[in-house]
């Protein structure tokens, strides 16, 4: 669904599964700018939304994923993850409680899956699960960063309140040198949680049996999860970024690949990748033919996630 945010003025249109929304207004690098100085706002209306609702749905919720739900504080933020039972991330969601139900957001065209997942594990609980399209997301970035969900009827009056427009260019930038991965991108069929640094922010180590519980606890306990994720500092000497999936080597040897890339306007060129373990943070990795050097984002060691400095 194309948002009515690509009719304000220099609105450039993404590619791939982002085109429904804006790249960049103009200039990516003042859209950082604006978003680090804490103004402005980020189309994410395309986003698939889930909306959980029922009298169960926290405990029914709680039981399913990695994140402590039941009594959840009405209108905090949160992040989950559904695991498979070896622990393989398949789903990764922000949610927000409201009283009535249970709201959450993911990754464009992930969300009829999510909700075909719960709905088939609803049992005898006392919950609706359903797909909707009437909510755009939106993102802010007071207080470390925020999202409203919108009625889509709203998002013109919302972006003249919340302005300036910023892209997703320059949201995208500020995301991968925070280290944070995005799902799909950053991650495989065989990523746990502990490889991307989503512990603690989507799994609570201290709450009962979840499916998947066995690998994430297991590899926190002994630590030296099989990949760790990084962040790449690409040679500037090439007006390109790598493709999404390229492989990542370490002398003749694959070690990994490349999920998001973008040019910060700091940092320039960045991307995360996710690299074997055992592969030394200081060893110079090449990309399509690019020299990279490595910064730690998620410990190779524990797992957790290292918040990356800028410099």
């Amino acid at each position: 669904m194309t948002s009515p945010c690509l009719s304000l003025p220099g609105a450039v249109s993404g590619d791939g599964v982002d085109a429904p929304v804006a790249a960049h207004y103009g200039s990516f690098n003042l859209e950082q700018r604006t978003l680090e100085s804490g103004d402005g706002f980020v189309d994410l209306s395309h986003r698939d939304v889930v909306r959980i609702s029922g009298p169960d749905r926290l405990t029914w919720l709680h039981s399913l994923t990695t994140q402590f739900l039941e009594g959840i504080a009405p209108r905090v933020w949160t992040q989950a993850l559904v695991l498979s039972p070896q622990g393989h991330v398949e789903h990764h969601f922000h949610g927000i409680d409201d009283g009535e139900s249970f709201t959450a957001h993911t990754e464009p065209g992930a969300g009829a899956a999510l909700a075909q997942w719960l709905d088939r594990m609803r049992f005898m609980m006392r919950v609706e699960v359903a797909l909707v399209d009437d909510l755009a997301v939106m993102w802010r970035p007071t207080d470390g960063g925020t999202f409203d969900l919108v009625p889509r009827d709203r998002v013109t009056a919302y972006a003249e309140a919340a302005g300036p427009a910023c892209g997703l260019w320059a949201y995208e930038a500020l995301r991968i040198a925070r280290g944070e991965p995005r799902m799909g991108v950053d991650t495989d069929h065989r990523t746990i949680p502990n490889e991307v640094g989503w512990i603690p922010s989507a799994v609570h180590l201290d709450k009962g049996c979840y499916r998947g519980q066995e690998t994430v606890a297991r590899v926190h306990t002994l630590g030296r999860p099989p990949r760790r994720l990084t962040m790449l500092h690409l040679d500037g000497t090439e007006n390109r970024l790598p493709a999404v999936g390229s492989e990542v080597l370490h002398g003749d040897r694959v070690v990994g690949f490349v999920g998001s890339s973008a040019r910060h306007h700091e940092l320039g060129p960045i991307a995360l990748a996710l690299v074997k373990r055992n592969v030394p943070v200081d060893a110079p990795l090449m990309l399509e033919g690019m020299p990279a050097g490595q910064e730690v984002v998620v410990d190779p060691e524990v797992g957790m996630h290292v918040r990356p400095k800028l410099r």
